[in-house]
């Protein structure tokens, strides 16, 4: 014979197993999703800090050449903090024979006063040039950037030539309508 008995649980089991289901006292159960979502925070931290450590080492600004890269990072660090002299010698040999060092200083002073500081740059291209021609003969790298000023924005430009296996500044130019 079968039994049609049916079981049922006491009330004082009924009442401790339900707390568990019972998070803010609706009744309800914690919901899949958001357990599932509180497990993959961890998990996608992680995954973005290695990410953010694994680009920020050795960073190469579309496809420029490291060695040009420190070369365009110092001359941009030294064109900023004032170091024009530094600048001057350290450049390509079409820089020195193009101006003077007091002319070369000269400009750099007039910058400063009519645009100011940098306040920020962001790079807009690279290209990079192989020719047999003037302005610049030989293995070249154009970078432009949108710069904002204190007084005003516009557009740098910094060519840098290969020399000797070396990366040297040959070139710098700014337009902006706060010049003229």
């Amino acid at each position: 014979m079968i039994s049609t008995e049916r079981l049922r649980l006491d009330e004082n089991e009924r009442r401790q197993s339900l707390p568990s289901l019972k998070e803010d006292g609706t009744g309800k159960a914690k919901p899949y999703r958001n357990v599932l979502r509180q497990s993959r925070a961890p998990l996608l931290t992680v995954l973005l800090l290695f990410t953010f450590a694994c680009s920020s080492q050795n960073i190469r600004r579309s496809g420029m050449p490291a060695a040009a890269q420190t070369v365009l990072d110092t001359s941009i660090e030294d064109i900023d903090a004032g170091r024009y002299e530094k600048l001057y010698h350290e450049a390509a040999d079409e820089w020195r024979n193009d101006t003077t060092l007091d002319k070369s200083k000269a400009t750099f002073q007039k910058l400063q006063d009519k645009l100011g500081k940098v306040h920020t740059r962001d790079l807009q291209s690279v290209r990079e040039e192989q020719t047999s021609t003037a302005p610049i003969a030989g293995h070249s790298l154009v970078a432009l950037y949108q710069t904002s000023f204190e007084q005003g924005s516009g557009m740098e430009t910094f060519t840098l030539v290969e020399r000797g296996g070396r990366w040297y500044l040959a070139r710098y130019y700014v337009n902006s309508n706060a010049l003229k």
